[in-house]
């Protein structure tokens, strides 16, 4: 018997062994989070080893796990995401100033679009509610004539919050369009990740599609250049003219997976050769292409752009586009970009890779403002408390609005950026509820400009369901953003709310595809709630 235990034994022993050389994950403990409203992110520990560096004291990294499997895996999910946590309410005889920089990123939105079309409800941390705001179209008008921005602001009543009154204000900061003729001509360096991580039809094959698509749009006088990276990284494309189309094309079709996965690599290789290819006058972007992942040399934001960080002051920005999803770290791709002084994406199909590289090439390429950013002075006779929605980890501290050193967003041509605040008005108030003001520089000139505008209590609608159709549907993807996010802010809410709410607006966007998609996803979580 003792004999047969240490047959079992041996042979359990190599089972594992076995498994843990096949890749099987690793059994991992989760420990609850404790409730509290202290507004603070709750710790959450990875179940395997992180790859991006803690970038905040306030932040925490996290792993999400959900029980459905990707259909093009066996395996659960490895999804890297980093939890903010939620803004508190502000008295306003307190602090009546709020300050943040202005962000176009929408990967949040499509990284959850994925998650409901792969059968599960998105983790509450991959949730960043101006994200998901952004994704929509806003209706702003253009700025008036010879001015980069205008400035707008609507606002009315919460359908949400059914214990007391609060009104929305919706503010909207639009930039002047570009024409692709009048686009300028650009140097593009393309930094394609094709480790193995990426050996899958949403992922290279993606990549692929994408490219193929934004060659289309070239100018004769653009230049595309493409660094790849595996274990090593090496330059597959030297510089190419956009006329050179087929030439582009072919290298871009000879991409196969390989090696493990050296982000840093890859980026420092693609800037030196958007160093090469750099326009005076022109575009100069690096395009990272990516799931995300980096397991050898430095692994981190900060590392990795400790190395190239002369490169950003040379006028060469950063687009980071994220790929995949069963094993995808958002974190690094979103803190990329945002150091990187570019946006980021998250391409989940055909469609969104024609949004962002046919539709919307001249903003996704063009940058009209440098380290934008917003200060919303509010009027405390007026306002008894104000929440900003969302961009949590966007703050800007209010003594360095006009401290043009500080580092803020950047805008592309014809971009608009919105946020919302939740504001609770004294009773009886009358008058001014706030200024806003924007503050950027310009990329060309280099010259700070600075704008703002007034907005009073008269110009609130009076009911939500006769305010702008725009403003209804950006509170009602807020409202659905936060129910996600498991926001403390909207316990009282539910899908069924937002649900019925987008359902009523919908014969306003009867020509809007992305507000058909929108309930569609809504009804969608709504089962999954269920």
């Amino acid at each position: 018997m003792r004999t047969l235990r240490k047959v079992f034994g041996f042979c359990a022993v190599f089972l594992l062994l076995f498994l843990a050389a096949c890749g099987a994950p690793a059994a991992t403990e989760s420990s609850a989070e404790p409730e509290n409203y202290d507004y603070a992110p709750a710790a959450t520990e990875a179940a395997m080893p992180l790859m991006v560096e803690e970038s905040s004291a306030n932040a925490q990294e996290s792993e999400s796990l959900p029980a459905a499997k990707n259909s093009d895996s066996d395996e659960p999910y490895d999804m890297f995401f980093e939890d903010y946590g939620v803004n508190p309410s502000i008295d306003a005889e307190d602090d009546n100033l709020s300050t943040f920089a202005l962000d176009v990123d929408t990967g949040s939105y499509t990284v959850m679009r994925n998650y409901l079309n792969n059968g599960s409800l998105p983790p509450p941390e991959s949730v960043r509610v101006e994200e998901y705001v952004n994704y929509f179209e806003q209706g702003y008008p253009n700025p008036p004539l010879h001015q980069a921005f205008g400035i707008y602001v609507d606002g009315g009543p919460s359908p949400f919050t059914q214990t007391d009154r609060y009104d929305m204000i919706r503010i909207g900061i639009q930039g002047f369009d570009v024409s692709d003729d009048e686009r300028k001509d650009a140097a593009l360096t393309f930094v394609i990740d094709i480790s193995g991580s990426m050996d899958m039809d949403n992922r290279l094959g993606l990549v692929k599609q994408s490219l193929e698509m934004l060659v289309e749009q070239l100018h004769d006088n653009d230049t595309v250049s493409i660094v790849v990276y595996g274990s090593e990284a090496r330059v597959v494309l030297e510089p190419t003219r956009g006329s050179d189309y087929r030439r582009i094309l072919s290298a871009i079709n000879k991409l196969e997976p390989e090696g493990a996965t050296n982000a840093e690599a890859g980026l420092r290789l693609g800037y030196r050769m958007a160093m090469e290819a750099y326009m005076q006058d022109g575009i100069n972007r690096v395009i990272l292409c990516s799931d995300g992942v980096a397991n050898v040399g430095e692994t981190g934001p900060e590392a990795i752009l400790d190395e190239i960080d002369h490169y950003v002051e040379e006028g060469i920005t950063l687009t980071t586009v994220g790929f995949g999803m069963d094993n995808y770290n958002d974190t690094l791709m979103e803190q990329l970009a945002d150091k990187g002084d570019g946006f980021y994406a998250y391409v989940d199909d055909r469609d969104e890779a024609r949004k962002l590289f046919i539709d919307e090439i001249t903003g996704t390429l063009q940058t009209i403002a440098m380290d934008a950013k917003v200060q919303v002075e509010f009027n405390p006779d007026v306002v008894r408390s104000y929440r900003l929605v969302g961009y949590e980890n966007r703050a800007v501290a209010d003594d360095e609005f006009r401290d043009n050193s500080v580092d803020a967003g950047e805008i592309g041509a014809g971009h608009s950026v919105t946020a919302l605040y939740e504001v609770k008005l004294n009773p009886e108030a009358y008058g001014r509820i706030a200024t806003v003001y924007m503050r950027w520089q310009d990329p060309d000139t280099n010259q700070v400009a600075e704008i703002s505008k007034d907005f009073f209590t008269e110009e609130l609608a009076r009911d939500f369901d006769r305010a702008d159709p725009y403003f209804q549907r950006a509170v009602i993807v807020a409202e659905y953003a936060e129910i996600l996010k498991e926001s403390y802010w909207a316990e009282d809410s539910s899908l069924d709310d937002v649900y019925d709410e987008a359902r009523r607006l919908e014969d306003d966007f009867h020509r809007d595809g992305d507000m058909s998609e929108l309930v569609d996803l809504m009804k969608m979580a709504r089962r999954f709630v269920d």
